[in-house]
């Protein structure tokens, strides 16, 4: 993808994920590019294709956007002129690149698993902490309740409907994302971030709990 197209669509971008403060912005939008290029250069694959599928990934959630009869990001990439196979390989991965609980899937590409890998590690770490508790507090969504236990084994159905804490959420996914991995280098990005979420649990329960 050359400079000029990537400009045209971050500014399709900007417009579409405007006002958004449930951590599923641009700026996640492009996180997810930048770490999407950076596996790449380690473990290769069709650069055009992750571009395209790191930048276009969230354009359609069912979490952000009501579902039409096209997708934008069809209709976006029809528009920026890309023929019916990359559209059709772009498709592919986006349908799979979400956490659906126990139906979650593996994109079949390489490219598709470097743009999931890279999606899951935004998820994670500092920023994952930071944006875990934008989206629950987007969605009135308590901080923590010691009563609430977390819901373990969710099917996507019950993933979808669950309205349960911030913190639950971290062991609903957020703890399960680095062994899912897909790549050796979002297995290696992944550590710090796994590590720091635990260290930050810790001092979220001491400081819970009165202890410190």
């Amino acid at each position: 993808m050359d400079d000029v197209l990537r400009d045209r669509l971050i500014k399709i971008l900007e417009e579409r994920f405007s006002g958004d403060s449930s951590g599923h912005d641009l700026q996640h939008t492009l996180r997810v590019y930048r770490l999407s290029m950076t596996i790449h250069e380690s473990e290769g694959g069709d650069m055009d294709i992750i571009q395209l599928a790191s930048l276009l990934h969230d354009v359609d959630d069912r979490k952000l956007f009501e579902q039409g009869n096209e997708t934008f990001a069809v209709t976006t990439m029809r528009n920026l002129g890309c023929d019916e196979n990359t559209i059709s390989k772009v498709i592919g991965i986006i349908s799979k690149i979400s956490f659906k609980g126990t139906d979650t899937e593996i994109p079949d590409s390489l490219e598709g698993r470097i743009v999931q890998d890279a999606d899951r590690l935004d998820a994670i770490g500092a920023i994952g902490i930071a944006r875990a508790f934008a989206y629950g507090g987007s969605k009135g969504r308590s901080m923590h309740n010691p009563e609430e236990k977390p819901q373990l084994d969710m099917d996507s159905e019950k993933y979808f409907s669950n309205k349960g804490t911030t913190v639950n959420h971290f062991y609903e996914k957020l703890l399960l994302l680095r062994n899912m991995m897909n790549t050796e280098t979002g297995r290696r990005l992944a550590e710090d971030r796994h590590s720091y979420m635990e260290g930050f649990l810790e001092e979220f329960f001491e400081e819970w709990n009165g202890k410190k």
